[in-house]
């Protein structure tokens, strides 16, 4: 039987720059609880390293779903940086590699990451500049995100794709050097197993949870009768009273919500093409069967 969690919250993520990011936004919910609740900020990442090293400290039995790839690809290629004599070896080597290398690098942003000139050859970024080393079509993928997209879950994105309002890149190497600087102290599966106790970190995507939901359409809930809709289709018929419905306040809520019911499937946590060299090399995304 799966472990059975009291609380569950969502972090949706931002890769910004600078020292506030207004795309971050925080939601809980307790299992017995009606509907969630989304934390004031505005936040910083520092702060949710903050608030996650809070909880490890008082022992929280959550599970924490945040909005970024825990790594890049590697098994496609045999490395996540072919070329790249540096390359690291597995998915804690990559965190610290990339905070390491932005070590100077203000707020948790991977600016300095990008552009080391033996790693932003594998980027495409603006203005029509591509790496050589970016891959064909879309750029390569994890075995999580090519299971994501060749089973339609949802359309997932390249970490190595920094364009267009879908890309996850920065993101993600920002989400990295925030798992690398919590040194362990909360568990993140699948890298490390679940523990009996305390809280507990998963990789999620947004766009799972609204689809679960019943959306129809696009995953975006920018108004009060949609974002109702979505909670409605996750069994919660009274949506909280929010001031504005920005993307990242009802995708956290809708999402934290979606984690408290899925989290109990089975099935979710056992997906049959998650394999030890997975799970060390590239992680998973939580709801991805």
């Amino acid at each position: 039987m799966t472990r059975r969690f009291a609380s569950f919250a969502c972090i949706d993520w931002s890769g910004a720059r600078g020292p506030l990011q207004p795309g971050i936004a925080v939601a809980t919910v307790d299992d017995a609880q009606a509907a969630p609740v989304l934390l004031p900020g505005p936040w910083s990442r520092t702060a949710i390293l903050d608030w996650l090293i809070d909880h490890f400290r008082r022992g929280t039995d959550m599970l924490i779903g945040v909005d970024f790839s825990a790594a890049l690809p590697f098994l496609d290629a045999g490395a996540y940086l072919p070329g790249w004599s540096e390359s690291p070896a597995d998915a804690r080597a990559l965190w610290a590699a990339i905070d390491r290398l932005c070590s100077d690098d203000p707020h948790l942003e991977a600016g300095s990451f990008i552009d080391h000139p033996d790693i932003a050859p594998h980027f495409r970024r603006h203005g029509g500049r591509q790496g050589a080393l970016f891959g064909p079509g879309n750029g390569r993928f994890r075995v999580t995100e090519q299971h994501c997209r060749d089973h339609r879950h949802a359309p997932a994105t390249s970490c190595f794709n920094l364009v267009g309002a879908a890309q996850v890149g920065k993101s993600s190497l920002t989400g990295m050097r925030l798992l690398h600087r919590l040194g362990g102290r909360v568990p993140i599966w699948p890298f490390d197993p679940l523990p009996a106790q305390g809280p507990v970190i998963v990789e999620i995507y947004t766009t799972i949870a609204a689809r679960a939901a019943g959306l129809k359409g696009g995953s975006k809930m920018r108004d009060a009768e949609r974002f109702a809709l979505a909670l409605a289709g996750l069994g919660v018929a009274d949506a909280p009273i929010l001031a504005r419905h920005d993307d990242h306040s009802t995708d956290a809520l809708v999402t934290a919500l979606w984690l408290s019911r899925a989290a109990k499937r089975e099935e979710l946590w056992h997906p049959p093409a998650l394999s030890p060299a997975v799970a060390a090399l590239e992680g998973w995304t939580f709801g991805i069967p």
